[in-house]
């Protein structure tokens, strides 16, 4: 895997994103004005799976970029629970709900693929090497 040196190059980052937007979009429709609790939480758990991904790529050594990754994990299951709700509560097609659910099983696997490596990797971080900002 080659070394990634900007966020906006991290395709588990990138595919997050559009999924993060798609609920965004998914929300905006008046379905869900009257659950106010479910749309904000959706939100935000989209939101969170590319922020820790974000957080730990940023964080700069391996152990913590797992460990954010992870948590964007748990963020993408709760995606996944939110989005049985909405289509229990009849906000969402049975379309819809496949095409996010499949989106969120992209990135899952992505992040999984990013786990698999970083946790077979012999490299601690941009925070490790030599003459890295925090060596001085």
């Amino acid at each position: 895997m080659a070394t990634v040196n900007r966020l906006e190059d991290l395709k588990a980052w990138q595919k997050a994103r559009l999924l993060s937007s798609a609920i965004h979009q998914m929300t905006r429709d008046k379905t869900f004005q009257d659950d106010y609790d479910l749309k904000r939480q959706i939100r935000r758990s989209g939101g969170s799976v590319m922020d820790n991904i974000a957080e730990g790529f940023g964080r700069g050594s391996r152990g913590e970029f797992v460990q954010f990754l992870g948590i964007a994990r748990g963020s993408l299951i709760e995606v996944k629970s939110q989005l049985y709700r909405s289509i229990d509560n009849q906000y969402i097609t049975q379309q819809l709900f496949d095409a996010l659910y499949g989106q969120s099983d992209e990135v899952a696997r992505i992040i999984d693929s990013l786990l698999t490596y970083l946790n077979n990797s012999d490299n601690k971080g941009r925070r490790y090497s030599k003459g890295s900002p925090d060596d001085q």
